[in-house]
């Protein structure tokens, strides 16, 4: 059980960094008065990135009560 407690604990920082950058990213284009709008090359740059990240923190968590 105590080997799985790191893997919680990455699992928790990692989630932790990633809500600071994506407030970071929408504090930035508040302050230059920006509207926040995501093209169609946007989500193409985004999805490649966000969606193995998400399967592997999911796949981390599934693992740990399993």
């Amino acid at each position: 059980m105590m080997p799985d407690l790191g893997y919680a604990i990455f699992i928790v920082f990692a989630c932790i960094w990633i809500l600071i950058g994506v407030v970071a990213v929408v504090a930035l284009l508040k302050a230059d008065d920006q509207k926040l709008q995501f093209g169609e090359s946007g989500l193409i740059v985004a999805i490649p990135i966000i969606v193995p990240l998400i399967l592997a923190l999911a796949y981390q968590l599934v693992r740990l009560w399993i």
